[in-house]
């Protein structure tokens, strides 16, 4: 059992990962942060994290042991249907980040709805793009090049159809240039015109056959994700014999 002393270490171990996260404007809708950008900035950062580094390896321990168990229970699942295939799902997930971003940066998701659940793309339409044009801003959101791609979480189910509503969590770096400014004089109003390393949490529902984007977080929320593994059931309780007959 974890003690008091150990939990409240790792919640500020989480506080500190999330304010290390840059937490960026682009999809998902969260207003960068630049705190740790200056040089004293990235000092205060750099002292932090040595005072931490025991509960932040303790965070890493910790998702590196959901990856393991999510890797594994998509083997299993792979075994009955191909879309469980972790090489495919990677394909897919680039696929969607490249053409979301895409979209995100020409303030249009229209184009790439079928890649993104109904609802999810409709809120990121309306509650931010659409809201930012009416307030004469722009993002900015330029990838250089995509980094890792990790599975934090599987979740199976079977909502009326095998396999629909099944729940896939990932994290994704990528190197990337992500600030707001403003439409006319092009005035940076949060962020910077920095290229940082940018990591965000994508989640995918299995929506009519498809793995579709349904969530987009900033890095900061991957440790919450890791904790729920724990709480799963064994992968091969979730088939449901009447669906697959």
């Amino acid at each position: 059992m974890m003690t008091g002393w150990n939990q409240r270490g790792l919640m500020l171990a989480t506080i500190l990962w999330l304010a290390c996260e840059p937490a960026l404007a682009g999809p998902g809708g969260t207003i960068a942060k630049a705190a740790f950008e200056t040089f004293w900035g990235r000092v205060a950062l750099g002292a932090l994290t040595i005072i931490f580094l025991p509960l932040i390896l303790m965070v890493l321990v910790r998702e590196k042991l959901a990856e393991r168990r999510t890797r594994k229970d998509l083997r299993f699942m792979t075994e009955r249907d191909p879309r469980f295939d972790w090489l495919t799902i990677q394909q897919r997930a680039k696929d969607c980040f490249h053409r979301v971003h895409s979209g995100w940066e020409k303030e249009d998701l229209t184009p790439v709805s079928d890649w993104m659940t109904t609802w999810y793309w409709q809120n990121q339409q309306q509650v931010f793009l659409d809201k930012w044009k009416r307030e004469g801003l722009v993002n900015v959101c330029n990838v250089k090049r995509m980094g890792k791609i990790r599975p934090l979480l599987f979740v199976h189910r079977n909502l009326g159809h095998e396999h629909e509503g099944s729940l896939l969590v990932i994290s994704m770096t990528a190197h990337m240039q992500d600030y707001l400014a403003k439409r006319v004089g092009g005035q940076v109003v949060e962020g910077s015109k920095r290229y940082k390393e940018v990591e965000t949490v994508w989640s995918f529902t299995m929506d009519g056959g498809d793995w579709k984007v349904s969530d987009i977080e900033e890095g900061g929320v991957s440790l919450a994700y890791a904790k729920l593994i724990g709480e799963l059931p064994p992968i091969e309780t979730t088939l449901n014999s009447d669906l697959s007959a």
